[in-house]
């Protein structure tokens, strides 16, 4: 049939055209723009900030524009984010003129009318050692081509940047992260400020622990390609990895502040990965106890209600035994729900009212690899001799 021809009269031109505008409206609603924002609370002093400071577009191997890894972070919820564009690796080379500043440039615009923070930066892509590192903070791009790993990283050093060490198995042998020479001297000349704890699902107990010993922020980021749909389902509660940035205000220079300062906790699959010193406080900041006065007569029970006001499933295991209660050895304290954690007492004749502290260890809030953080739950708890038969 030829577009020339007509149904009942009208053009079919006419009704393909009106075909294309009910299907598209129909998806547009389907589809409609939607910000997941995940329930990450702020700790004393601090905003929590959620970054994602590695990812990729067409200008190096990404599959997608640079507006759309805008409106991705929009939709999941997050802050701040950073295109970090290869300087070296440009697969698309004959179908877009490399310029190494121009995925920033495209997706400024966007970021700034959805009230997001975009960050400058590149991804310095070396052979192993030393491997891949991204420079974040710069105010040009282009002189950070270099030969040597060396001359790069001082170009962006030079420019007053944040220098973090990617994904640090990446084509290491038995993809273990191994710590080089080429590493020591970087961070002997004060260049390295950071390392990816967390790349895309995957968790580096090693980095951990390099983190801890040598004062280094810990960073956590997808390093998309491909559309992040393709990865994370956010409207199914799938959350992106993410790095926690504490910082003073919502500003770019706050936030570079904060990382050189080392203030951040990795979010991936639903663990928390960084220093007690700020774990603690964003636990803390998640849960409220709504009955934290409760009797117990005798050896009976009775049931403390805690409440997750975050997103973040916290799994509590039981750190010690208690002298005058039995308490529930392992509890799951679900996102935003309120959970009643099992206590009993364990003599007939107890009385009084004492202050006490329910000894739990959090096993996916790690200050340090194979390690969860210990935490309390505080009560006033009145005790009541058990009736006598």
């Amino acid at each position: 049939m030829r577009t020339s021809e007509k149904i009942f009269g009208i053009p079919l031109l006419s009704l393909l055209f009106a075909s294309f505008l009910l299907i598209f409206s129909s998806n547009s609603q389907a589809r409609e723009r939607m910000r997941i924002e995940p329930k990450i609370p702020d700790i004393p002093g601090y905003l929590t900030l959620k970054c994602d400071f590695h990812m990729h577009t067409v200008f190096s191997d990404g599959q997608v524009w640079p507006t759309v890894r805008v409106e991705e972070a929009w939709r999941d919820g997050l802050d701040v984010l950073a295109i970090t564009d290869h300087l070296e690796y440009q697969p698309h080379k004959d179908d877009l003129k490399k310029d190494l500043n121009r995925s920033y440039e495209i997706a400024l615009p966007g970021a700034n009318a959805l009230g997001l923070l975009l960050i400058k930066g590149s991804e310095i892509t070396k052979e192993v050692p030393p491997g891949h590192f991204n420079a974040l903070f710069l105010k040009d791009s282009s002189p950070l081509e270099h030969e040597n790993y060396l001359d790069c990283i001082k170009a962006a050093i030079d420019q007053g940047a944040f220098v973090f060490w990617n994904h640090p198995p990446f084509r290491q042998k038995n993809e273990q992260s191994i710590w080089h020479p080429e590493h020591t001297v970087v961070y002997e000349k004060g260049w390295l400020h950071g390392i990816e704890v967390a790349n895309g699902t995957d968790y580096y107990p090693e980095a951990h622990r390099w983190c801890l010993e040598k004062k280094l922020t810990m960073l956590g980021n997808t390093d998309i390609h491909q559309p992040v749909s393709f990865d994370y389902d956010s409207e199914r509660g799938d959350r992106r990895t993410m790095t926690l940035v504490f910082a003073k205000s919502r500003t770019e220079e706050a936030i570079k502040e904060a990382l050189f300062a080392r203030r951040t906790v990795v979010y991936v699959l639903n663990s928390l990965y960084g220093e007690k010193q700020f774990l603690e406080p964003l636990f803390k900041a998640s849960i409220e106890i709504k009955n934290p006065e409760i009797k117990v007569k005798g050896k009976g029970g009775a049931g403390v209600q805690v409440k997750n006001l975050s997103d973040i499933p916290f799994r509590l295991v039981a750190d010690s035994v208690l002298e005058s209660l039995e308490i529930q050895r392992k509890i799951t304290l679900e996102p935003d729900a309120v959970v009643i954690l099992a206590v009993r007492g364990k003599e007939d004749n107890r009385a009084g009212t004492e202050e006490i502290s329910l000894p739990y260890r959090v096993e996916n809030l790690r200050p340090a690899p194979e390690e969860g953080l210990p935490v309390t739950l505080n009560l006033k708890v009145t005790f009541e001799p058990a009736e006598k038969k």
